[in-house]
């Protein structure tokens, strides 16, 4: 037996007594009949039905075709829109580093952070926390100013290595911004620790870009290869605390991650998160491309805030587009790993606003209860931590 589609006009599907009940012609249908008349009308109603079935199999099919990072954790499905999360703080950052002791006196010496505590985890609720089986970490918690920073090595399983390149427009860039109250003896100090440079040298923005002229910045790498900033705020720039700080290496300002889309982000960060955008500039020129060390970098940078802490803000290159993103097989034992730590209020329904979301989980299964941390991917595939208690931001 034989079939082929037909397509039936609107006006042919109904008799000289029928109404049309809403303005215009209704969609023309497609039907599938046999090329045997004698059995036309027998299959005609069955054929509908099987046209239907096929076309809702290939919606779906499109659909799960369609979402992001479809290799790196397990996805919270859609459902019905909620309110976000209210944001409380970004609580800080985390860095997976491959020698706890190494990366501790770095960020001490060179850069003047403390190390406020050490702690080792391991056990069932770590490793549904950060989706790595067999995970066991030593911690050390860091402060710089009023800010914190967590240095996470796995002593297993271990990671891989920082890729070779590592540019400042691959997806998966992200650094910390480090205030400083002198750029010049700032950058004497890394230079006598012999930091390694990501930008040709310290750079100072023009009257050209009236968001960010006379804000002085410079990129440089940890010894794990991570990208750090150290940024100067003239006058008028920036948090009015920065101008009464006081000391040479004074806090965080923000960590920044490549993006590939300012509002798809910016519209997480803001109808997920419940953050608010604070700021924003288009950067070009050659003072940027020597910062980033990106050769013709225009950048959309937008700043958002939660009600403390330090800011989220998203770099969006315009020029040059289309950077690498990270590998879909990465965890948190990489050394190209960081996480930020989003502050939500206890007993949070954060499982409610992931599944509206459709956001992809780092973490093994859903909260449980409104207190327990959990890692998920944002529209880029970076890692955020949701956590209750910004003192005490993974698990006991």
């Amino acid at each position: 037996m034989h079939f082929r589609l037909r397509l039936v006009p609107p006006r042919a599907r109904h008799g000289p007594s029928e109404q049309v009940a809403r303005t215009g012609d209704p969609a023309p249908m497609i039907t599938l009949e046999s090329t045997s008349s004698r059995r036309a009308q027998s299959w005609r109603h069955d054929s509908r039905r099987w046209v239907f079935c096929a076309l809702a199999c290939l919606a779906l099919l499109a659909g799960a075709c369609s979402s992001e990072h479809p290799a790196r954790g397990s996805f919270v499905s859609h459902a019905s829109p909620v309110a976000p999360l209210a944001a409380r703080a970004v609580a800080g950052v985390a860095i997976t580093v491959g020698d706890l002791d190494r990366s501790v006196a770095f960020f001490r010496d060179a850069l003047d952070f403390v190390e406020e505590n050490r702690r080792e985890l391991k056990g069932a609720e770590l490793e549904r926390t950060t989706g790595v089986f067999g995970a066991h970490v030593i911690i050390a918690r860091m402060r710089l100013g009023a800010e914190h920073i967590e240095l996470w090595q796995f002593l297993a399983p271990e990671g891989r290595p920082m890729p070779v390149p590592s540019r400042a427009n691959d997806l998966w860039f992200q650094h910390i911004a480090i205030v400083v109250s002198d750029m010049s003896r700032a950058y004497q100090r890394l230079r006598e620790h012999k930091v390694r440079f990501a930008s040709t040298d310290p750079q100072t923005l023009p009257q050209s870009l009236p968001n960010a002229a006379g804000i002085s910045a410079f990129y440089f790498k940890d010894p794990d290869g991570h990208f750090l900033e150290l940024i100067h705020f003239p006058p008028g720039k920036g948090e009015p605390r920065w101008q009464t700080a006081s000391g040479l290496f004074l806090g965080i300002d923000h960590t920044a991650i490549a993006v590939r889309s300012t509002e798809a982000s910016k519209a997480f960060y803001e109808r997920t998160l419940g953050m608010r955008v604070a700021g924003g500039s288009e950067n070009f020129g050659t003072e940027q491309a020597h910062l980033n060390n990106v050769e013709g970098a225009h950048l959309i940078i937008t700043t958002l805030r939660a009600p403390a802490g330090p800011g989220v803000e998203l770099l969006e290159y315009v020029h040059p587009a289309g950077g690498r993103e990270a590998p879909a097989d990465s965890q948190a034992n990489d050394l190209w790993h960081w996480h930020t730590i989003i502050e939500v209020a206890p007993g949070t329904d954060a499982g409610a606003v992931l599944r509206g979301a459709g956001r992809p989980l780092v973490s093994k299964d859903l909260l449980k209860s409104g207190d327990a941390p959990a890692m998920f991917l944002d529209p880029d595939g970076h890692n955020v931590l949701l956590t209750t208690d910004h003192a005490r931001s993974t698990t006991p």
